[in-house]
């Protein structure tokens, strides 16, 4: 067998052949205080607000377009400053992202859920009040520099908490949750407006984040956790393949939960679970300086190839989204398919039902193939098998693209035709996006904060290019010829994966040593 010492960065060993049993990584410790030992519904729990949280932060985001009308007539909204404000929005999300996330290192991941969720409701209640363009624009930056943390805390939440195999299905649900409130916010807030007024869809937003920010203060614990002495070196040892505590089953784990409640051994001094005003502590502090995490994160970008894979696709993925909805919001009010409020709100349900089959269907998927191809490999697991999924998630991205796109241009299509398109893109925006991001996660776990801080910034950066040049982009080409040069590097971008899946591995071994280097620079991390 091959030491485990010589893997590079993201190679495990996932299955022991010969007992034909699950290893888990990463190394869980004895300390009850560890997220890893969490029984399940405590991790349910936590994890489940934790998706309360992203939902409605993403209806928060992206209801703006079914308001569109009424900001017309109300404050004098042109379509041209309409994508201005969402270009601010992505601006808001991707500056907001590099000053918060180093803080969540030295303060830990509670803080900054509570510190988001008050923004965005700052940011909800003037939403209901403004009265001008320029407002809208400035509230727009304000709404993304609350939202901004929501992507790269959740997923490191997910670290914290779940094991490498669990990772895709748990940033499948994360997805998930995204897309329901993303395509599902505005199905109601269309209601809302064609009952209440536009302004009262953000009055509603606001009670449910204020609901959310309650959640958050009084039953969401802390997920960073700091080793013991004991636990660090249990871990560090336990990393060795000769180690007989690295094989166990999945099912062992959760049959013989670790007694939370037991008193310290003397022979190993397992530190005492914490009481609960303990776990509800305002912040977690350490004494790690900070101030690389500010410069790290393009670095990162430029040297791991890894990062730079998952920036790209999860970029162009958003930003094609961007347009659609734009279009979708824009266009749909017009001749001669004359969409309601309320009918603009239900057609984004074709987006979201793809996004959601496409999470149903590709994160099993992609956890079950593996295990199966680890088994394949002399129990070896490489990140790069995950890969093999994401290529027909381009396909469905780049045909939905210009299956919307083709239909808008020729406008005596039926709308279902453009549903339909819709549907396929959210199919493979989420199959593409949940590799991506699952990839990343799984080669590079222990600098993910910064690496997502990167991802997240060049993401909401291409959306505010394609967002500022969407407007002139339409006037000069036309709708048709600007959805299919639209579709066409859309195609060209995600079949990404194709080139990672050849040289992904070489990558990994030719950064081993930065990755170690910039890992132990984090404040609180595993065996690497």
């Amino acid at each position: 067998m091959v030491p485990i010492t010589s893997f590079p960065p993201g190679t495990v060993l996932l299955e022991d052949r010969q007992a034909d049993k699950l290893i888990l990584h990463p190394t869980p410790s004895d300390d009850p205080n560890d997220p890893l030992n969490w029984s399940t519904w405590r991790k349910s729990l936590n994890f489940g607000l934790a998706l309360f949280y992203v939902l409605i932060t993403f209806v928060m985001l992206d209801i703006i377009g079914v308001g569109l009308d009424g900001y017309i007539n109300d404050i004098g909204l042109t379509f041209e400053l309409y994508n201005d404000a969402c270009a601010m929005n992505y601006a808001g999300l991707a500056l907001g992202c590099i000053f918060f996330n180093p803080f969540v290192h030295k303060y830990g991941r509670r803080p900054f859920y509570i510190i988001s969720s008050v923004i965005q409701l700052a940011a909800a209640i003037w939403s209901a009040a403004l009265n001008t363009p320029g407002e809208l624009i400035a509230v727009n930056f304000v709404s993304g520099i609350g939202g901004a943390i929501s992507e790269t805390i959740v997923m490191i939440s997910i670290v914290d908490m779940f094991y490498l195999h669990q990772h895709a299905r748990m940033n499948g649900l994360f997805l998930m949750i995204q897309s329901i409130g993303a395509f599902g916010g505005p199905v109601a807030a269309g209601f809302i407006v064609e009952a209440q007024g536009w302004r009262w869809m953000w009055w509603w937003t606001a009670i449910f984040l204020g609901v959310n920010l309650a959640l958050v203060l009084f039953l969401f614990e802390e997920t960073k956790y700091i080793p013991t002495p004991f636990n660090q070196e249990l871990s560090r040892r336990s990393s060795s393949p000769s180690d007989e505590n690295q094989t166990i089953t999945v099912a062992d784990k959760e049959a013989k939960p670790l007694n939370q409640n037991q008193p310290p051994s003397t022979e190993n001094p397992i530190p005492p679970l914490k009481p609960y005003s303990k776990r509800l502590a305002l912040y977690t502090k350490t004494s790690t300086p900070i101030g690389h995490h500010f410069y790290q994160p393009p670095i990162m970008f430029f040297t791991f190839p890894a990062v730079t894979y998952a920036a790209i696709i999860y970029g162009s993925l958003l930003a094609w989204y961007a347009v659609v909805t734009s279009a979708a919001s824009f266009f749909l009010i017009e001749e001669p398919y004359n969409f309601s409020p309320a009918n603009r709100g239900l057609f984004s349900i074709a987006g979201g039902v793809g996004t959601i089959l496409g999470i149903i269907t590709g994160a099993p998927l992609s956890d079950w193939s593996i295990v199966w191809l680890a088994k394949r490999n002399k129990g070896i697991y490489e990140p790069e098998m995950r890969l093999w999924i994401g290529i027909p998630g381009a396909l469905f991205v780049s045909g939905g693209l210009l299956m919307f796109g083709v239909s808008l241009a020729k406008a005596g299509h039926p709308w279902p035709v453009l549903a339909i398109g819709a549907g396929l893109f959210g199919y493979g925006f989420s199959i593409s996006g949940d590799i991506a991001l699952t990839y990343l996660t799984d080669c590079y776990e222990d600098i993910l904060a910064d690496a997502l801080v990167s991802v997240i910034f060049v993401r909401n950066g291409i959306s505010v290019i394609i967002m500022f040049v969407f407007t002139p982009w339409i006037e000069n080409l036309g709708i048709q010829n600007m959805f299919v040069s639209a579709a066409m590097i859309s195609l060209i971008t995600l079949i990404a994966p194709i080139i990672v899946l050849r040289y992904g591995k070489k990558a990994r071994v030719r950064v081993a040593g930065k990755y170690r280097f910039f890992a132990s620079r984090q404040p609180i991390r595993r065996a690497v």
